[in-house]
């Protein structure tokens, strides 16, 4: 199994908004994909700003492939998303899970 990892951060205003548009929009369209194993949202407040930090888990590389395209250190990052975003990883990072 593979965890992809991504980080954005929003202010503290748009933080709400982007855990709703997480829970509504980003897991809904992944839990339907072939391969998906699951997902956490994670999140630290810190100077005035909220990092998350989104944790997908994807049965393979080719399962991420699907999703992402060809290139999977790429982030997938919906327009939506960037709105309440001041700044995100334009990168992903995967890291085979060995014991859970």
């Amino acid at each position: 199994m593979i965890a992809r990892l991504w980080r954005g951060w929003a202010t503290t205003e748009n933080a709400a908004l982007y855990r709703r548009h997480f829970r509504d929009k980003v897991r809904p369209q992944i839990a339907a994909l072939a391969g998906f194993r699951g997902c956490f949202l994670l999140e630290k407040s810190e100077n005035g700003e909220v990092e998350f930090l989104a944790v997908t888990h994807w049965q393979s590389l080719e399962s991420i492939k699907a999703f992402a395209g060809d290139d999977v250190s790429i982030a997938k990052v919906d327009p939506q998303a960037c709105a309440v975003l001041s700044r995100f990883e334009t990168t992903a990072t995967h890291y085979e899970i060995v014991d859970a």
